[in-house]
């Protein structure tokens, strides 16, 4: 039986429920979409279903921005060591991703909100390309010469990233139509919007579920 220290389990665990909380909150959401689109049902069960919808899509986003600190600490405690100068990015790269998440939510609607949301864009995009040098410089010193399947989970993972900001990209249109149910009730054309903008969305959701489960998948067989 395997012996592991008492923080080598604690983060363990959180990386699981990390992963359990993310895939899972992510199905409900795309579950509950499927409510606020439907036209058959009243505007007061579509918005009950679009609050349900807008909340719980907060979880996945508190996941992805944890992960990489919780799967980074993880790293080094299973060997695969870091300098000072990474380790403290890493540990401090959570807390101020969340952070961001959280005041993004908060100020949704307002001019600050629409700037820190250009921010957070942009610390994406910022978030992938770092990944990618990382593991680019890793392979090139030969620094994770091995640990293929940990390489792989850093290019996955940024990967889950991207279609996030696809989702992003394409989400306009759904919250146009959203916005006429709120404001004056369904039409014909905010039902098409809506309809239309899910169904652009949906191959990044489903490219997200399967990245999820390929990440839980190599860190179980590590191959």
């Amino acid at each position: 039986m395997e012996e592991i220290g008492l923080a080598h389990g604690i983060f363990r665990f959180l990386h699981l429920l990390l992963f359990v909380y993310w895939l899972g909150g992510d199905a409900g959401v795309f579950y509950s979409s499927t409510f606020v689109v439907n036209p058959s049902l009243t505007r007061e069960a579509r918005l009950t279903a679009a609050k349900i919808f807008i909340n719980l899509d907060m979880i996945p986003r508190y996941c992805m921005a944890l992960m990489l600190t919780v799967g980074g600490v993880l790293a080094e405690l299973i060997g695969i060591t870091h300098t000072l100068w990474e380790m403290v990015a890493i540990v401090l790269l959570g807390p101020v991703w969340l952070a961001m998440v959280l005041i993004v939510h908060a100020k949704e609607g307002t001019a600050a909100g629409k700037t820190l949301a250009r921010l957070d864009l942009w610390f994406r995009w910022i978030v992938i390309a770092s990944i990618l040098a990382s593991v680019v410089h890793s392979e090139m010193v030969g620094r994770l010469d091995g640990q293929f399947w940990f390489q792989a989970k850093l290019v996955v993972f940024a990967f889950l990233i991207f279609c996030g900001l696809m989702i992003r990209r394409l989400l306009p249109p759904f919250s146009q139509g959203f916005r006429t149910l709120v404001a004056t009730g369904a039409t014909p054309e905010s039902d098409r919007l809506m309809i239309e903008g899910l169904a652009a969305c949906r191959p990044y959701v489903l490219m997200i579920w399967a990245g999820i489960l390929v990440e839980a998948l190599l860190g179980i067989l590590k191959p």
